[in-house]
């Protein structure tokens, strides 16, 4: 048996993906996880690291993609992020966090990049 909600989330990392490397940016990693939680797309913007969650949603749901990031998410991606940072001892880069929002209906998606979506 499959989760529906699973396959959406996968592929809109895909296009999430795909979509920051055509908006000039270099994919680091994708997935990342360690034992505070993980990031859906760490990337560089320029000298910016961007920490992305990709939330996908199917359009006429009950929480718009951006929404669905609340403050417990954002808690933990800050987390997260501060562990990498650390681990790759680039703690002195500039960083941010970023929501890539995609509203999905049948085939069509339509993507909203949302930067500086929340500040540590």
């Amino acid at each position: 048996m499959f989760d529906v909600r699973k396959i959406l989330g996968m592929a809109g990392e895909r296009e999430a993906v795909r979509f920051l490397k055509k908006n000039g940016c270099r994919i680091i990693e994708t997935n990342y996880r360690n034992r505070l939680g993980e990031i859906d797309v760490i990337a560089l913007d320029g000298d910016v690291i961007v920490f992305a969650e990709v939330k996908t949603r199917e359009k006429g749901g009950p929480v718009s993609p951006k929404e669905a990031v609340t403050l417990r998410k954002q808690r933990k991606m800050v987390k997260v992020a501060e562990s990498w940072l650390k681990e790759m001892k680039k703690t002195g880069s500039r960083a941010r966090f970023d929501v890539i929002a995609i509203l999905s209906e049948n085939n069509d998606k339509r993507i909203e990049w949302v930067k500086h979506a929340f500040h540590t």
